[in-house]
């Protein structure tokens, strides 16, 4: 071990255990093209200020799950900037909080509060940090309360019934309009947000963007229901994981929350409901497709998990109508395209199907060039990293898709779609 990292470390267990606890704290948690990331950790101070400089502040953090403590190779936190703010985290010129940026990295495990764990998939875990003054050695180490910008708007208190014996969670986010009738945007889970907490979903991948002020913008105010399984959409009654071979046990259930949902918002318009997911959502969205293609008005998919040499030409024929859009990696491992989205495609655009598209990448890159530095590429499996920024806009031939003659995102073309249209 470097020797830096050892003193770090010894730091770290100094404040922890020996110090007294001085100050409380709140910290921030957002979504990120990765997956979640703590940004911020607000500092509660007994007394207004209009000054701070963050070089004067030290960060350390430690995680912990049901396990035990989690062996991250690094403890401290970089701060990117420092401000004056409100209990928010909003800033002020004079105010009692001190917000202290932290910068976040996908190669960074200690900057997440969530992990994922092969045996239960994303979990959140016990975070915790030490916030120290270096002037006057004063410490902030007792949390107060976990702030979710996006998060915090959803509904997460939803459970549905089906049948005595499924119970699934889901998260929903009702439009800010006056609008009579409002679309509803359904975006189902990979199979590492299995579970009973809603926020899992939201977060594990930047599904609470659709929640967003850009997105939202783009439908003029949108309803988004977040659903959640106990485990994986594609387990079939034996729990195995099936791409299509057999049936799930989750799709009846399913689509009678939806149903149940759209019954109890009669805002929703029911000619604009919109369904995606990604991976085993991906193949929970098709799925969804096949048995029910009138009720939909246009499916998103990425990753899509559905093979097709399950799905029966009868079935290709009867959704060929429905406006779709695929988006996808070359590069996935898991989701393997010549196995799944290629041929589906293929065979909808073969039978005549005119409002298909397929958006299909090379690698999943960072599209920031920063967080894993220029160049930096995720998983291959992640194309959802691209779909959640409304950045697809190409067919699988490289011309824009349009809408009415426009060059249009992904976002914009699910917004236009109506059914009967």
């Amino acid at each position: 071990m470097k020797k830096s990292l050892l003193l770090s470390f010894m730091l770290f267990f100094c404040l922890s255990v020996l110090a007294k606890p001085t100050g409380t704290y709140s910290y921030v948690v957002e979504g990120f093209d990765w997956g979640a990331g703590v940004n911020k950790v607000i500092i509660h101070l007994a007394d207004t200020t209009s000054k701070v400089s963050a070089s004067e502040y030290q960060v350390f953090a430690s995680r912990k799950s049901a396990a035990g403590p989690i062996a991250d190779l690094q403890n401290t936190r970089d701060i990117v900037t420092a401000y004056v703010s409100d209990e928010q985290g909003n800033r002020v010129k004079t105010g009692k909080n001190i917000t202290l940026v932290l910068a976040v990295s996908p190669t960074a495990p200690i900057t997440s509060p969530i992990q994922y764990l092969r045996s239960k998939g994303n979990v959140w875990v016990d975070y915790a940090m030490t916030v120290m003054h270096t002037k006057s050695q004063q410490i902030w180490d007792t949390p107060e309360r976990k702030i979710m910008p996006l998060v915090d708007q959803f509904d997460l208190t939803g459970k549905f019934t089906f049948n005595d014996k499924l119970t699934m969670s889901y998260a929903s986010y009702a439009p800010k309009t006056t609008k009579e009738k409002s679309p509803l945007v359904i975006w189902l889970h990979g199979g590492g947000e299995g579970g009973t907490d809603p926020t899992i979903p939201l977060l594990g991948n930047k599904a609470a963007n659709y929640a967003s002020e850009g997105i939202q913008a783009i439908f003029d105010g949108a309803y988004v229901l977040s659903p959640q399984c106990p485990g994986a959409w594609m387990h079939n009654e034996k729990g195995v994981g099936t791409q299509g071979k057999d049936n799930d046990i989750y799709n009846e259930g399913l689509m009678a929350l939806i149903k149940d949902y759209v019954k109890a918002n009669p805002k929703i318009d029911a000619n604009r409901i919109y369904v995606g997911g990604c991976s085993n959502g991906g193949y929970m969205a098709l799925k969804l497709i096949l048995l029910y293609p009138d009720y939909f008005a246009a499916g998103y998919i990425s990753a899509l998990a559905y093979r097709s040499e399950y799905i029966a030409d009868a079935d290709i024929q009867k959704i060929k109508q429905v406006p779709m859009w695929f988006v996808h990696s070359k590069d996935d491992m898991t989701t393997i395209p010549k196995l799944t989205v290629e041929p589906v495609f293929d065979r909808l655009r073969a039978v005549g199907a005119k409002n298909v598209h397929f958006t299909y990448y090379d690698h999943v890159n960072d599209i920031t060039n920063f967080y894993g530095g220029k160049g930096f590429q995720y998983n291959g499996h992640w194309s959802w990293v691209y779909l959640h920024e409304n950045l697809p806009r190409t067919d699988l031939d490289g011309s824009a898709v349009r809408v009415n003659g426009k060059p249009v995102t992904i976002m914009e073309w699910l917004a236009a779609q109506k059914k009967g249209k």
